[in-house]
């Protein structure tokens, strides 16, 4: 099955709707004009003037109209590294999960899950669903509780209090994001039960075998159907989705904490965080930076030397 998507003037448009009038059906989703139906082929207009043409017949129906504008990239062509995924993977029913913040000093490392059966995949792509790497900020604040409306979802958001804590008694990076991610697929399976997802998808971050390794001593782990491969949100887009509600879920947790320093937080690693780190030290106090901070990333020494040359 294929999805292809036209941006079409209000003319066209027009054209579409009353050549395929005799097939129209009603569709209630968000910000569909027009819907008809096909033996093959499903057909949708939405008031952004994008037409989308999903089913074995697309190709056809969509060269009436225009020349193809989009297409979902396969594994092959964007060279991920990880697992083979299915032939048609963009177009199944998925389960994405990706994580944000392990890069940054401060702020929480999040992860996310979302289920995105396939027949809401277009509904997806039409919010503006794509790589995460490709929208600022902005934008993500703004996709996120439309994706939370209308998909199963499961966010966890790792303060540094308890990161410090797990990292002082020697767990990894990698171990804590496995753990994470096999905790909120979890969640989201048992919000859609008895309805299972055709695959799930992890945006790779370590090798299978390891990735298990870290979460063997869990009491429930989930192995059904599992897939890693990297570049996850570009293979589909319920792993874009899912790096989107991460990304979310870490703003507003670094709104809070700039809420409580008084100042907003620089985002990653940089010089500039070795800065602020000493100015929050100097004035708020140790415990104050800890508790906001990944305590054991090099920033702490760095930070530490310039409270002593200001004292």
């Amino acid at each position: 099955m294929a999805n292809i998507v036209l941006q079409l003037s209000t003319d066209i448009q027009n054209q579409v709707k009353s050549f395929y009038a005799s097939s129209s059906v009603e569709r209630n989703a968000p910000g569909v004009i027009f819907a008809a139906k096909l033996p093959d082929t499903a057909i949708t207009i939405y008031k952004s003037g994008k037409v989308m043409f999903q089913g074995v017949g697309a190709k056809r129906e969509a060269s009436r109209w225009g020349e193809l504008k989009t297409k979902t990239a396969t594994s092959k062509e964007i060279k991920t590294k990880g697992d083979t995924l299915p032939e048609q993977f963009s177009t199944m029913s998925v389960i994405g999960s990706d994580e944000t913040g392990t890069g940054d000093y401060f702020g929480p490392i999040t992860v996310a899950a979302v289920y995105v059966p396939k027949d809401k995949i277009e509904l997806i792509t039409e919010l503006g669903v794509k790589d995460s790497k490709m929208l600022n900020d902005r934008i993500m604040r703004k996709i996120a509780p439309d994706i939370m409306s209308v998909c199963t979802y499961s966010i966890l958001t790792l303060r540094n209090e308890k990161y410090n804590i797990l990292q002082g008694k020697g767990y990894s990076q990698g171990k804590i994001k496995a753990l994470l991610h096999n905790q909120a697929i979890k969640h989201v399976l048992s919000k859609m039960d008895p309805a299972k997802p055709d695959y799930i998808l992890i945006d790779q971050f370590a090798e299978r075998s390891i990735y298990y390794n870290h979460i063997k001593n869990e009491k429930e782990i989930v192995r059904e159907n599992v897939l890693f491969s990297t570049k996850a949100e570009q293979l589909h887009v319920a792993v874009a989705a899912a790096s989107i509600l991460a990304r979310y879920a870490f703003l507003k947790e670094m709104d809070r904490l700039a809420e409580m320093v008084g100042f907003e937080l620089q985002k990653g690693a940089s010089g500039k965080v070795d800065e602020m780190a000493a100015r929050i030290w100097l004035e708020q106090g140790q415990d104050t930076l800890k508790s906001i901070t990944k305590w054991h990333f090099a920033n702490t020494e760095k930070a530490k030397k310039l409270v002593e040359k200001k004292r």
